[in-house]
């Protein structure tokens, strides 16, 4: 048994020489292989390889996967208008060139991260400062986040780092002037809504005298129609009574009287202080309206 345990020894030594001589690289880092201090290849595609057992060579490996840098607490910055808002962004970022980002940071991602946000920081308040608070909010919103995002970009190409990615996730009123920005969004509201009423009132306004006018139109064109009507009626009526009156005058002069009394007596209480010789009696006592009390009588 002695006499195989230094063999168990050497066996031993040569594995740990022959681990030390492989390295895995996975598929989500990338690999620095130096050399004496310096780095000699990058390695980024996945596999097994082989190097110098150290000190002659070592590995350093770097996390290549899309990362997320979160703020921690809302940016405040300055609008314009001299008006605080409170802004959370996030920001998407990867190891571009694994050796420059060595070289800056080491293999320490909380610097690169420092970093970054310190320059997130300063590419915020350059695009806010310039703005409203309405362009923040609303309008310019995507020109802010493409602005941050290639001042960024330029800012930390150098470093190996690529930003992909800016987001404004929330932006709110600092709490020391909400209640004046509330206040005023509202007087702005309600301006516009009296606006927007009393532009109504005058439109209703108009169509009412429209329609007012339209009506007296059309009344007055009924009115005159009317009028030609009855009279083509009258001059109708009145040509017929001539062409009667022509033909028989007795007939027609009965008639007319007979009309003349349907309408004096049409309701029983109508009375009538007449003499019964006058004309308009004439018709009661003879058909052919002759007189039938005799002169004497009269007297």
């Amino acid at each position: 048994m002695q006499r195989f345990f230094p063999v168990l020894i050497g066996l031993l030594v040569v594995l740990a020489i022959l681990s030390s001589c492989m390295f895995i690289v996975r598929e989500r880092d990338t690999a620095l292989l130096f050399a004496l201090g310096e780095v000699r290849k990058t390695v980024t595609e996945p596999g097994l390889y082989f190097k110098y057992p150290p000190p002659f060579e070592n590995v350093v490996y770097l996390d290549k996967r899309l990362q997320t840098i979160e703020s921690k607490d809302p940016e405040r910055i300055q609008t314009a208008e001299k008006k605080n808002l409170l802004i959370d962004s996030f920001v998407k970022w990867r190891i571009s060139d694994p050796r420059l980002f060595y070289v800056t940071f080491g293999a320490n991602s909380n610097a690169a991260i420092e970093r970054l946000q310190a320059q997130i920081r300063d590419a915020l308040n350059a695009a806010v400062n310039v703005r409203t608070v309405k362009q923040v909010v609303s309008s310019d919103r995507d020109t802010i986040m493409k602005e941050i995002q290639t001042a960024v970009a330029l800012r930390a190409k150098p470093l190996g780092v690529d930003v992909v990615d800016v987001r404004l996730r929330r932006i709110d009123f600092a709490p020391e002037i909400s209640e004046s920005v509330y206040r005023r969004m509202e007087a702005e509201r309600k301006q516009e809504a009296n606006r927007l009423r009393a532009s109504g009132g005058a439109e209703s306004e108009r169509i009412r005298a429209e329609a007012d006018r339209k009506r007296q139109e059309i009344l007055a064109k009924a009115y005159a129609t009317a009028q030609v009507t009855r009279g083509e009626g009258d001059a109708k009526a009145t040509a017929i009574y001539a062409e009667s009156y022509g033909r028989n005058e007795e007939f027609y002069s009965f008639y007319r009287s007979l009309e003349a009394y349907r309408e004096s007596f049409a309701e029983q209480s109508s009375t009538l202080v007449l003499s019964p010789n006058s004309e308009f009696f004439r018709f009661w006592g003879n058909a052919k309206g002759q007189a039938t009390v005799s002169p004497s009588a009269n007297r």
